[in-house]
């Protein structure tokens, strides 16, 4: 999965590719973490150890198997900053403010309404496209909004999982724009649509199981809620 990341920018080569794994699955230990970029535990150690000094990463002693505890890395918050919020405060200032003056649900209909008009778009821009196509194109707007989303396949259907959350504090104040988010993943893919881990829920990627059925029959007009 080719991403580009802004936040990232410096942090070039193995640290930036590093941070980006921790991203994915975290914690790792440091022997994962070369197994995955393909270079010698040492390199990955002596990129730790400088991330660690700016920050961004943090480790614990971890249990694994048999034998002495070992260290795994995970992001540190300040490490989690590097990666795409765009405008997250001043839109989570913004709603509150809206909700004071008119209600919770005004604040939350902003969210539906954006959602609205992005799936009348994709919608007349998809019409026809095969099912996979479909997930491709849906994977690369989020992907565009920042939440490093990726698809494959899974038995019997597809998984989509973001391992950013863009708006992580207006999501974690406002819990109804991930049922909002899950709404428009069913209408626009004309498909079945359920989470399985959740970023707000302490996981490392907010993940669908997506199974399509009848092309052009979406599930959610049978009124299934996620």
């Amino acid at each position: 999965m080719d991403i580009n990341h802004p936040g990232l920018a410096a942090h070039k080569g193995l640290r930036g590719e590093v941070l980006l794994e921790l991203k994915r699955a975290q914690p790792l230990t440091a022997k994962h973490l070369a197994g995955k970029l393909g270079v010698s535990t040492n390199a990955v150690r002596h990129h730790l150890k400088e991330l660690e000094g700016e920050g961004l990463v943090t480790y614990g002693r971890e249990q694994r198997g048999v034998g002495a505890p070992t260290f795994a890395y995970r992001l540190s918050a300040q490490g989690e900053a590097v990666f795409p919020r765009r405008y997250e405060e001043t839109l989570t200032n913004l709603l509150d403010h809206l909700s004071e003056k008119q209600g919770r649900e005004a604040a939350v209909s902003l969210f539906e309404d954006h959602y609205a008009d992005l799936t009348r778009r994709l919608q007349a821009e998809l019409v026809g496209v095969a099912p996979e196509r479909r997930l491709a194109a849906v994977a690369h707007v989020m992907n565009e909004a920042g939440y490093m989303a990726e698809t494959d396949a899974a038995a019997g259907g597809f998984r989509l999982a973001e391992h950013n959350c863009a708006i992580r504090s207006v999501a974690e104040r406002y819990p109804e724009v991930c049922a909002v988010e899950a709404k428009f993943l069913q209408t626009v893919l004309a498909a079945s649509v359920e989470r399985t881990t959740h970023i707000v829920s302490g996981c490392n990627a907010c993940e669908y199981s997506i199974t399509f059925g009848t092309f052009g029959a979406p599930d959610a007009e049978r009124g299934e809620s996620v």
